[in-house]
């Protein structure tokens, strides 16, 4: 828990202090890049560290993941220049994906299935803490330390974590293989490169270039082509990073295909909500936070209650349950009134968090039970990769939806000068005498428009969820059963 504290808190105490960070290294320009480049390096990076936990065992890969985190803070501490920091949040991006994909898989080793709902709701309980402690935490020491602290403040805790792992982490002798084991380095440098092209090209389109452009056609066709070789090399190696097993399995391909889904929904709530609390209903940003933050007050409570449900109607019924909530959840959110009260979305998370927590959990437990050890790694990391290129996908995909609808309702706009797009739209409004009253009132139906928009499409993945689910999924999943004496 520790150690998945290190990847969590790391977005959110990071994105308070970016003020703080622009007005001593410059950079205003690239200083997304401080987001995107971490992500982009824990995304590709998941599906390597997955098959080198199954080939050399969790231990080794967790302490290189957790020494390469606290490597990249220290760094970032020291920073000169915004293009150091953003070369430092790279590399602590190559250990927060040794962290997220390798503590997951951990807990399945170390828990039978009965067991597994309560630790994973505790692992839970790590995100939503850290997305209530992180913004204040990051306020706190930016205003009254020094933005720096935000980094160095990993390293005691890593320590920690690192020392608890060393010292108590024992995992169980393992048959020697017949033959050394071959590592696909080639299968692994064309996942990172396609995966970087890609998801580079996702964040970037719309950002800092336009869709219809030389760059984004580029980067598409490049990844594209990548991608096309990835499949060659695997095919061939003896021991390839993303085996064909993992598509060929109807139980994991439909659960990669739903997790993706709801990555792509995900970024409704995370991404938006924000901006609505404060553009529409003219909220501060911890209040606008908080909004958001109930959602995580009732994901973990959902989770560890999960149990009792899917023991007794299955993973796959239990899972559709969940999302089918989150659909009529989020297409409840256009109905709300405008400008409407902070409680109304409030409680829409509050509703969306249990769906969510009823359908990812039974998931993500069900396919860790029909593998066993020499395959989890693996199984767990293609899971939380595809969740991740899902909302790379949706962060691309909605925006650009957000953007459109937002431009197409201020295209006769009374008022001249007029942003057309989100993030202008925030800035205006945090000048109230920039705009008269009408305009800004129709600054603010513009932008509860877009995010209306937002939420339907939310729902359409929402949809796709089920349809991988109700098609793909087999009705009971095919759970194995490991002995006691093969636990850490």
């Amino acid at each position: 828990m520790l150690g998945m504290a290190l990847a969590a808190i790391d977005g959110t105490i990071v994105s308070t202090a970016v003020p703080q960070i622009v007005g001593d290294l410059g950079g205003f320009a690239v200083f997304s890049w401080l987001f995107s480049g971490y992500l982009l390096a824990v995304t590709v990076t998941l599906p390597v560290y997955g098959k080198l936990s199954d080939t050399f065992g969790r231990k080794p890969v967790l302490i290189a993941g957790i020494v390469l985190f606290l490597v990249g803070s220290l760094l970032c501490a020291l920073a000169w220049n915004m293009a150091a920091l953003i070369a430092f949040r790279i590399v602590q991006g190559l250990g927060g994906g040794a962290l997220q994909g390798t503590v997951q898989t951990i807990a399945a080793d170390l828990y039978p299935l009965k067991e597994r709902p309560r630790i994973q709701a505790k692992l839970s309980t790590v995100w939503a803490t850290s997305a209530v402690a992180g913004p204040v935490v990051g306020g706190l020491l930016a205003g009254y330390a020094d933005w720096r602290w935000i980094f160095l403040i990993n390293l005691p805790v890593g320590a920690l974590a690192l020392w608890l792992v060393v010292r108590h982490l024992h995992e169980p002798a393992r048959p020697r293989p017949k033959t050394r084991p071959r590592i696909d380095w080639a299968g692994a440098l064309a996942v990172f490169a396609t995966g970087t092209l890609l998801l580079t090209a996702l964040v970037q389109g719309g950002v800092a270039w336009p869709w219809l452009s030389a760059p984004s056609f580029g980067l598409f066709a490049a990844s594209a082509a990548l991608a096309a070789l990835t499949v060659v090399i695997e095919r061939r190696a003896a021991e390839p990073i993303i085996p064909g097993w993992v598509w060929r399995r109807r139980t994991i391909a439909s659960v990669n295909l739903a997790l993706g889904a709801m990555g792509l929904l995900m970024v409704a709530p995370t991404v938006f909500l924000p901006t609505y609390a404060q553009s529409v209903l003219g909220l501060g940003p911890i209040a606008a936070g908080f909004v958001l933050s109930v959602m995580t007050l009732s994901w973990p409570v959902s989770a560890a209650l999960s149990d009792r449900v899917y023991n007794r109607i299955g993973f796959r019924l239990t899972a559709i349950i969940g999302m089918s909530a989150a659909l009529l959840v989020l297409l409840a959110f256009p109905l709300l009134p405008y400008p409407g009260e902070p409680w109304q979305p409030a409680l829409i998370m509050l509703l969306l968090g249990a769906a969510l927590g009823l359908f990812q959990l039974p998931l993500i437990v069900g396919v860790q039970s029909t593998v066993g050890w020499a395959e989890r790694g693996t199984t767990t990391a293609s899971v939380l990769f595809c969740r991740q290129v899902g909302q790379s996908v949706g962060a691309a995909v909605f925006g650009a939806v957000a953007n459109g609808v937002l431009a197409a309702r201020l295209l006769n706009a009374p008022a001249p000068g007029l942003p057309d797009d989100l993030d202008a739209v925030a800035r205006t409004l945090e000048d109230p005498g920039a705009l008269s009253a009408a305009a800004t009132d129709q600054l603010r139906r513009a932008v509860d428009a877009a995010v209306d928009h937002v939420y339907i499409g939310a729902a359409g993945a929402a949809a796709l969820a089920l349809l991988a689910l109700v098609v793909l999924a087999p009705r009971r999943f095919p759970v194995i059963t490991e002995p006691e004496d093969r636990r850490p």
